[in-house]
């Protein structure tokens, strides 16, 4: 579906983002992994054929700009941008402090708009592109001990159904997607007990995977969903039913 579309994926390294860079290289795509984590993103490149390494930490504004000085120096043209870099907080409303929610905020939403904003201008030139947000079910119906995570999230979904308006006219697609349960490393803390109480809420009475969510990803960024646009799509099992 992705054949010599070339992809920049935050948050590369681990989870959702490692699985989604191996779907789109399987798919055809050349892909840039970025990620802080050198080790992890060198450790993904040897699984995939075409790739480049863009370690870097997507909240510094100056090392994002950089990548993306190193992507234009490809001369290659720019299709897709899938923003996966996140952190998810569990504390309650009292105890959150503005710190903690300056750092969600900054992760899981203001990079993804630096991120946005500088892959739209390579996209725009050819009227061509596709980008994926990781938004959250949380971010869509709120969650009880999460309420910096879900204001980032929500951010998120603002942001992206904003995007697509604006940026449709110049051909440039904006979607997200919004992930349950899914087994990552985000989610490896969760007691026994806690983990099957949102199993038993959800429909299809498991967790999901990061390819469950990697699948979708790649469906939208390839031509096959040329008419989807500003849509907040739920990878959660019936969670949100």
């Amino acid at each position: 579906m992705l054949n010599d579309k070339h992809i920049l994926i935050t948050g590369a390294s681990s989870g959702i983002g490692f699985e989604t860079a191996i779907q789109c290289a399987n798919q055809g795509a050349f892909v840039y992994l970025a990620g802080r984590n050198q080790d992890r993103l060198a450790a993904l490149q040897k699984r995939i054929k075409n790739a480049l390494l863009l370690p870097y930490d997507v909240c510094d504004e100056q090392q994002v700009k950089q990548a993306f000085v190193q992507i234009k120096q490809t001369g290659k043209p720019f299709h897709g941008l899938v923003n996966c870099a996140g952190v998810m907080l569990d504390a309650g409303f009292a105890m959150t402090r503005i710190s903690d929610l300056q750092q969600q905020l900054n992760v899981n939403t203001v990079s993804a708009y630096l991120h946005s904003q500088l892959a739209s201008r390579l996209m725009t030139r050819k009227r061509e592109g596709s980008i994926v947000n990781l938004c959250s079910i949380v971010g869509e119906q709120g969650s009880a001990g999460q309420t910096a995570y879900a204001t980032s999230k929500s951010a998120l979904s603002g942001l992206t159904r904003s995007l697509s308006k604006e940026l449709g006219k110049l051909n440039v697609r904006v979607n997200g997607v919004a992930p349950g349960f899914i087994d990552t490393p985000m989610t490896n803390g969760y007691e026994d007990a806690a983990k099957q109480n949102i199993i038993d809420k959800t429909a299809l009475s498991r967790m999901g995977t990061p390819s469950d969510v990697a699948q979708l990803i790649c469906f939208l960024l390839s031509k096959q969903s040329n008419f989807i646009t500003g849509q907040i799509i739920g990878v959660d099992g019936g969670l949100s039913l």
